[in-house]
């Protein structure tokens, strides 16, 4: 005689059963969507909200997943649309605009004024300006070929700035709106490379 085998009852899928398993691999997906870990959990959220009020609804709980996965894509791709979008797909990028070009005159004008304010520092503080700067030498450098500590240079440079940015006529070509006070005019001299350590002997010399 064969015994019956006991059925056991089936129990139900509930929705708070059905998150507890699944979550983890939901949250997976919704962070393939987006790359903020927060944007990410609200996402899914979201999709488990539509899913729970269409609970009922669903007859078959094996496409649950599938369900909440079309919620995830569909609320994602609702969010691209309501965010509004400055910025488009092009083949080539765009070229920036220009930056205005310099005004030649100007340029060569300031250059002529710097050179004046510089004429009109001490033969010490002219020589060390004109090795560092003029020359592009550096601070070891300029002292070893002028006979001086590197302390020197540093301190008479320091000097010669504050002066050249005190020089009435250069912040008047440089900054228009300050005062210039009379200045005797020094004609522009041109300084050919070599002569600057020539000049700077000299006037250490001096």
């Amino acid at each position: 005689m064969t015994t019956p085998r006991t059925v056991q009852p089936v129990t139900p899928l509930t929705f708070t059963s059905y998150v507890r398993a699944r979550g983890p691999v939901l949250l997976r997906t919704a962070r393939s969507l987006t790359a903020n870990p927060s944007d990410a959990e609200d996402l899914l959220q979201t999709a488990l909200t539509k899913t729970y009020l269409a609970w009922e609804r669903i007859e078959d709980h094996r496409a649950l997943d599938g369900y909440v996965r079309r919620a995830l894509v569909n609320t994602r791709t609702s969010q691209w649309r309501k965010r509004r979008v400055d910025e488009y797909a092009v083949e080539e990028l765009p070229e920036p605009d220009p930056l205005p070009e310099p005004d030649p005159a100007e340029q060569q004008a300031v250059r002529d004024a710097m050179w004046r304010a510089v004429l009109r520092l001490p033969a010490r503080q002219r020589a060390m300006v004109v090795l560092r700067y003029y020359e592009d030498m550096s601070e070891a450098a300029t002292a070893e070929l002028l006979g001086v500590s590197v302390g020197t240079v540093k301190s008479a440079v320091s000097r010669a700035l504050a002066k050249l940015r005190d020089d009435q006529e250069l912040a008047a070509v440089t900054r228009p709106d300050a005062q210039a006070a009379p200045v005797a005019p020094v004609a522009p001299v041109a300084f050919p490379a070599g002569a600057a350590a020539r000049g700077g002997q000299q006037a250490m010399a001096a």
